[in-house]
């Protein structure tokens, strides 16, 4: 049930604003103001959301993808129906919110998804979320502090989801065993992948950094570019085209689609393929591939199945922290494809290493050609007569030979 009180005095006017309001005691409690915008899936929400808006979230152990997500948005705070972190494990996304210093309120209840009205101005005045003069919500206020606690906490019982991760992966591997097993139904693409270097993009972690490394990697070997979903916005966001996008098509932009790149919608076992409609609004062609497993999953098993020399992977999965933060059971299957595609499966970070210590040849020639130059530059300026005298002496015998 919603509290109706009077709000505070002094506290900021304007939408995303911050400032405090006096308290009992005298003691000043922060408060920040901005539109509300609800979503129960975050990666929804980040698409709307405007510099200064609120955003009323309800995700348990908000992982850091998400979180960088809300960042780059600029929201000015975020009211989380679920705890952020619940504990299971050391999820690093809060402390991304409280780094950029974005107010955060969670564990407000599920109710509040319902009591905030999208695009109606909310305060969030301590730990209470207040709504047209009503309190209709009241959480625990994080901060750097609190935050760092309960992430240090989380580490001392990372065991008991380590035992749950194992118990789900090993359950996976007795039902579904024909992912590791069996080859796959692959679908006819036009782009030839046998023998080359495939580049999967995943909107994952550190992706714009490792995008940003790759760029002499990409120009040189020229590896054939699978996006998955989103990945293609981020490609494009980078100057680069997909060849391929691949996924369930829910958070990738109507402009990527539409880039040139060849459609693999992924269909899940039960036989839904939730891309596929949106792709016959659109008009647009496509094919489908039915592997066990995430999109991410199905992304490295088409490469790997196709004849892929190197698979090289940017934004996906890697430690087992970030398996955990992908907070589902199904993250067994991606485990698995890891064990199936490892012999050619390597992590973009290692690879922008390498390159960015290369030296290209037209590099390599331009400075030969330089030095040369400055040879002749510096012979011309020492010994000029020297140079001059033998100049006239080649051209004379030169010309005799040609007279005689």
């Amino acid at each position: 049930m919603a509290k109706r009180t009077a709000p505070s005095a002094g506290s900021p006017t304007g939408p995303g604003s911050k400032g405090s309001a006096p308290a009992a005691g005298g003691q000043a409690v922060p408060v920040t103001k901005g539109l509300a915008r609800v979503d129960r899936r975050t990666k929804d929400l980040t698409k709307r959301l405007q510099p200064g808006d609120v955003a009323v979230i309800d995700h348990e152990d908000l992982d850091r993808v998400a979180a960088e997500a809300l960042v780059r948005t600029r929201v000015a705070a975020v009211v989380n129906a679920a705890v952020s972190v619940s504990g299971r494990y050391p999820n690093a996304g809060p402390m991304a919110l409280a780094a950029a210093g974005v107010t955060l309120v969670d564990g407000v209840g599920p109710q509040i998804m319902d009591l905030v009205v999208e695009g109606r101005e909310i305060r969030v005045e301590g730990a209470a979320i207040w709504c047209d003069g009503v309190i209709v919500g009241q959480g625990v206020r994080q901060d750097a502090g609190s935050l760092q606690k309960a992430y240090d906490a989380a580490k001392e019982t990372m065991g008991e989801a380590l035992e749950r991760f194992a118990a789900n992966t090993l359950e996976f591997l007795r039902d579904e065993h024909e992912l590791v097993l069996d080859p796959t139904e692959l679908p006819d693409l036009e782009v030839e992948m046998r023998g080359r270097h495939v580049l999967i993009v995943v909107r994952g972690f550190d992706y714009r950094e490792d995008l940003a490394h790759l760029r002499s990697y990409v120009r040189e070997i020229k590896p054939v570019v699978v996006a998955v979903d989103g990945g293609a916005d981020a490609l494009l966001e980078e100057g680069m085209r997909p060849d391929v996008i691949i996924g369930d098509f829910d958070s990738v932009s109507d402009g990527a689609l539409g880039c040139g790149a060849e459609l693999v919608v992924h269909c899940y076992k039960e036989g839904d393929a939730p891309g596929a409609e949106r792709l016959d609004a659109m008009g647009l062609s496509y094919v489908t591939f039915s592997p066990m497993g995430t999109s991410e999953d199905a992304a490295m098993l088409l490469a790997f199945d196709k004849g892929a020399d190197l698979i090289v992977a940017v934004g996906t999965h890697v430690s087992m922290v970030e398996f955990l933060d992908k907070g589902r059971a199904g993250m067994a299957s991606t485990f698995l494809t890891r064990l199936k595609v490892g012999q050619l499966l390597v992590d973009a970070k290692g690879v922008s290493k390498l390159y960015e210590s290369r030296v290209r040849k037209r590099d390599l020639v331009l400075f030969l050609l330089a030095a040369m130059l400055c040879f002749v530059v510096v012979a011309v300026a020492v010994f000029p007569r020297v140079f001059l005298e033998s100049f006239w002496l080649l051209a004379r015998e030169a010309w005799r030979s040609l007279t005689h």
